[in-house]
């Protein structure tokens, strides 16, 4: 069972999302809050399995409620899903930094809702597809800058391989069918790079191989 926290400071959003996942056998929504303060306290009281947070709240923003919960210097991080009306990089770019797993419009329909909970929960990350080439491009705003880190040893092939396909917003079983691979061999793979690069999510290795110059 996913546990999951809504947090958004329009009730009719939050009753729609509820009966949305509820709707699922494997999901269990297990609190909803209208602002970011209590956000944070209940996702610390309750540590559900996903956090669904809005951007705009009153009291913390769903950007900080996300460094809060999820970002670099917590200890035990928790997962996090920004789903926000406004398809704007600057928020898509924090978002990411401040260590969510991914970022839905709210427009994007309850079937891609349920996908990334699921991605959520199990690791993975999902970000709206009509903007995930375009912020994965220009990461850091602008350009790419060719100035990421070079990882602890050399990818192999296959892993340069996936790590391209992820580039270009594959999600894992669509990576599968491209290259020919089992599941679990690209989850192996994405596992693999992580540690060689120092990414906590394909996102982060997605925006690594852009910066680097892996993809072009």
């Amino acid at each position: 069972m996913i546990r999951v926290l809504i947090a958004d400071d329009q009730d009719m959003v939050r009753i729609g999302f509820r009966m949305i996942l509820d709707s699922h056998d494997d999901i269990e929504v297990v609190a909803d809050v209208a602002d970011g303060v209590s956000a944070v306290a209940k996702a610390r009281e309750l540590r559900p399995d996903v956090c669904l947070l809005d951007i705009r709240m009153p009291g913390i923003d769903g950007l900080e409620v996300t460094k809060q919960l999820a970002g670099p210097d917590v200890a035990d991080p928790l997962k996090v899903v920004v789903v926000t009306t406004f398809d704007l990089d600057e928020y898509v770019h924090t978002a990411l930094r401040n260590g969510a797993s991914g970022f839905l419009l709210k427009d994007a329909g309850p079937a891609l809702l349920i996908e990334a909970v699921r991605a959520a929960a199990r690791g993975d990350a999902l970000v709206s597809p009509q903007i995930t080439v375009r912020l994965l491009k220009h990461f850091d705003g602008g350009t790419v800058k060719r100035d990421a880190h070079p990882p602890s040893e050399p990818l192999t092939a296959r892993e340069l391989d996936v790590v391209k396909a992820a580039a270009k917003g594959l999600t894992n079983t669509e990576i599968g069918t491209e290259l020919f691979l089992s599941l679990s061999t690209v989850k192996t793979h994405l596992a693999s790079v992580q540690g060689k690069v120092g990414a906590r999510n394909r996102v982060e290795i997605a925006a690594w191989a852009w910066r680097s110059g892996v993809v072009d």
